[in-house]
């Protein structure tokens, strides 16, 4: 495709018109850290019928969402001449965009600034490109913004809104200034690194990421790469310690309306992909909640907990995204993935462990899981306090 509005290389460079005296030494040594996509700036603009100018005005995230968004329905079995004027509905996981700040002011008074950058713009564009007038929203809830979008359009699709939603998360760090902050928050690792569970972890490391699914009625006979949504539920932390910290409490409500709505019991879920951000106050409480409701009956076997930010950083408003489709990927091959940075468990998680500690499998190893037999979890919290599970299946 044609590389246009190029993402500047490197994505940006911290000394250039920067102030981070404000920073200390640590903190700096955070910000050098980050997982990155590559390419971000390319996009066949003539397939969606954009012209090189809007496109080039067009934030980067906008061109992954229409090229993902039509691949996914495209797997589905969906063609371009079939999608137009159906009732396919988009939600979209997205927060604020980084573009308008990477732009210098010339480009600001384009007549394509005001759509390029706009968050909204983001779902209606990809309605718009593929002719679909189904429900669309784009939605904000922080790091839970993707389970929140897939959340809605399964809603949708189970009112009968909408004959089948495209579900989209994305996330592109295009300018340091959302780094800055989160590493003078005390937010980043030092190491760049989320050591989920452990005992040496300090928090997190910033990354891209950029997903889409489908979401529709379930056939029986369904192919083996195909996933079922039991459940889903969000919920609000509401007070807690602060605004940005965890409430244990208002998790374990939200795991349990889950297993209702998919009309299981806790021992039935086998697989646990945890928001897992590697942080000395979160990895606990997360911790605590996934106890306190799995291991409150006799269990099978234990209850496997991994976590995909430990691989691949925390992605942020699509890492919901990325728990979805890395739980797709391994049930397909009956194992479940460890956390890599796991070597020592957190003496709080141990604590909340308890005497049920054989009924948790915090394993820094893969694990193999009965094919077709078990169920999975995802969980995203945001630090808006806005939380969100999901439990899936095969069909």
């Amino acid at each position: 495709g044609d590389a246009l509005g190029a993402v500047p290389s490197a994505r940006w460079l911290l000394d250039r018109d920067m102030d981070v005296s404000v920073l200390s030494a640590t903190q700096l040594r955070c910000v050098r850290h980050g997982g990155f996509l590559a390419f971000a700036e390319h996009f066949d603009c003539r397939m969606f019928g954009i012209s090189p100018a809007e496109a080039s005005a067009m934030d980067p995230q906008q061109r992954l969402l229409a090229e993902l968004g039509y691949t996914a329905l495209h797997a589905s079995a969906q063609r371009r001449t079939t999608l137009m004027s159906g009732d396919d509905g988009v939600f979209l996981g997205i927060e604020r965009p980084d573009w308008a700040l990477a732009q210098p002011p010339s480009a600001r008074s384009s007549v394509y600034a005001v759509t390029g950058d706009n968050v909204s713009v983001a779902a209606g564009r990809i309605s718009f490109v593929l002719g679909v007038q189904g429900p669309c929203a784009s939605i904000d809830t922080a790091c839970a913004s993707a389970l929140v979008a897939m959340h809605g359009g399964s809603s949708a699709v189970r009112g009968g809104e909408c004959g089948r939603a495209l579900s989209l998360a994305v996330s592109l760090k295009l300018v340091p200034h959302g780094t800055l902050a989160t590493a003078a928050a005390g937010m980043l690792s030092i190491d760049g690194r989320c050591k989920t569970l452990d005992a040496r972890a300090n928090g997190y490391a910033r990354s891209d990421g950029v997903g889409a699914l489908v979401l529709r009625p379930c056939d029986d006979g369904e192919g083996a790469a195909l996933l079922v949504l039991g459940g889903s539920a969000v919920r609000q932390d509401g007070r807690s310690a602060s605004l940005t910290a965890p409430n244990g409490s208002a998790q374990r409500t939200l795991l349990l309306a889950t297993l209702g709505r998919a009309a299981l019991v806790a021992s039935e879920v086998g697989c646990a992909e945890a928001h897992g951000t590697g942080t000395a106050l979160g990895d606990p409480t997360e911790a605590g909640a996934l106890v306190a409701v799995h291991t409150r009956d006799e269990r099978p076997a234990p209850l496997v907990v991994g976590a995909a930010k430990g691989s691949v950083g925390h992605n942020e408003a699509a890492s919901g995204q990325v728990g979805l489709l890395k739980v797709q990927r391994l049930m397909a091959e009956a194992v479940m993935v460890g956390n890599p940075q796991l070597r020592t468990l957190n003496p709080l998680v141990v604590e909340r462990l308890g005497s049920v500690s054989s009924r948790v499998l915090l394993s820094a190893h893969g694990t193999s899981v009965p094919r077709h037999t078990v169920r999975s979890s995802v969980s995203s919290f945001g630090y808006s306090g806005t939380i969100a599970h999901a439990v899936l299946a095969f069909p």
